[in-house]
């Protein structure tokens, strides 16, 4: 059951008279603290899939949609190297590296205005 889903079902017993109003806040509270704990939990989790996204700038239609899960990053990201060994600025070991140490999120985001491509690369 859902968060909202408990809230809701909550509230329907201090309408119905089932709980009083303290118990029904208290009930909340509880909610809530598990809410956070489960929140907490998520952030800490280990990334799992390393993800590339090629988009056609013009269209914005996806060209490339690649999931790698996180055992086979050194891998794809040597394999992805070889096809576009002219990223300018962009250092594959350190991004390696920063994905080794946890970083999550988006760690790319290149257009390439000649060849109408836009790369993001995501951790999550």
């Amino acid at each position: 059951m859902t968060t909202r889903e408990e809230r809701m079902q909550i509230l329907k017993m201090v309408e119905n008279g089932t709980i009083s109003s303290a118990e029904a806040a208290r009930l909340l509270e509880a909610l809530e603290e598990r809410s956070d704990k489960e929140q907490a939990e998520e952030k800490h989790s280990p990334p799992r899939w390393f993800r590339v996204r090629v988009t056609n700038l013009r269209t914005g239609k996806p060209k490339v949609n690649v999931n790698i899960p996180m055992g086979l990053v050194n891998v794809g990201m040597r394999m992805g190297a070889k096809f576009a060994p002219d990223m300018a600025g962009i250092n594959i070991d350190e991004i390696i590296r920063a994905v080794k140490e946890g970083t999550q999120g988006k760690i790319i985001d290149v257009e390439d205005e000649e060849d109408g491509e836009r790369v993001e690369i995501y951790v999550e």
